[in-house]
Formats: C-alpha cells, structure tokens, sequence
C-alpha cells in the first residue's frame, strides 16, 4: 500500500487530535492561505471507490501536493515550537526540502520530529510499540538530508507505522 500525501495529513491529523480550525490555522502558519471547505476536501475521501482484492491508492475530493504537506510541517513546527528568526542579513525564504516524491516520508518525519520535540530515542520507542525495529544507524540514514552519502529513502511501511506509533502515544 502507498501512502499519498493526503494520507500523511489524514494520520497526523487524527494522531494528534487536530480539529479543522487548527488544521487551517497551521496552514497559514506554514505560509499557505486554505479555508476550512479546503481542507475538509484534503481530508475527504471520493466516495466512488469501489472495494476489491486489487489495491488502489486512495483518492480525494482536493489532492494534497508536497507544497501544500511542507507548509503543514513547518506551520506544526511553527506552531508547536514559534517562529524561527531569520539570522542578521538572510532575507531568503527558507527552500522546499521535498524534492521528489521518494523524499516526502524522509521529510514528514525530520519535520514532526522537530515539532514534536523528539529524539531519535522517542522515534525508536514510537517504532518499538508498533512492532517495527529499526537501528540508530538506520534511523540517522533517514533523517540525513537528501543528497548525502548515507542517506536512505524512508519507506511508506516506517512511515505509516511512525504515524501509527504517533496515535498510540499521543491519543491513549
């Protein structure tokens, strides 16, 4: 099963009990003007999915693009940590780090990591109590920066259970 960028918001919307007014809010935080009709349709599934024993990606009435997830992230960091000052004569704004879709679960998870508050310990643990086991080595290899030479894609199965561990923590 692959994770689309509506299922990373869908997850982290009800891990951390987020209703929709915050949801809009976040997203004006993280710089991306929505309403709550938006992001209610980011949030909804099309009614039109048929079951059947093949698997078929989820869809939505408002498709969520990595820009839009980003600005989510950094509106959650913004949120849950307040806004960063920009160090004496940097005036660029800060750059997408979603370059490709193989990096939006490297990025989800650095980013929530960071409006968390987590160390790589709490990930593991969160790991732990959804029956995955992974290694800090393994861990560090996720959270580098794309691009680097030990860098390794995060996988939708550490993602989805990472969001998964996130629920149990924060919704028990």
């Amino acid at each position: 099963m692959t994770m689309n960028n509506n299922d990373i918001l869908v997850r982290l919307r009800y891990a951390l009990d987020i209703k929709d007014a915050e949801m809009v809010e976040i997203f004006d935080l993280g710089g991306l003007k929505t309403t709550i009709e938006e992001t209610q349709n980011m949030l909804a599934k099309l009614n039109n999915q048929i079951e059947s024993d093949d698997f078929q990606e989820n869809e939505y009435e408002e498709r969520c693009d990595n820009y839009m997830l980003e600005s989510f992230l950094n509106g959650l960091i913004v949120k849950n940590r307040g806004k960063q000052d920009a160090k004496p004569g940097d005036s660029r704004k800060q750059e997408q780090m979603i370059k490709s879709d193989q990096s939006v679960n490297n990025v989800m998870l650095k980013k929530v990591k960071i409006a968390l508050s987590l160390t790589s310990d709490d990930i593991l643990d969160i790991l732990d109590e959804t029956g995955v086991t992974i290694s800090k080595s393994e861990l560090s290899a996720v959270l580098r920066k794309e691009g680097h030479r030990n860098y390794k894609v995060c996988g939708d199965r550490y993602a989805r259970n990472f969001l998964k561990g996130l629920a149990l923590r924060y919704r028990a």
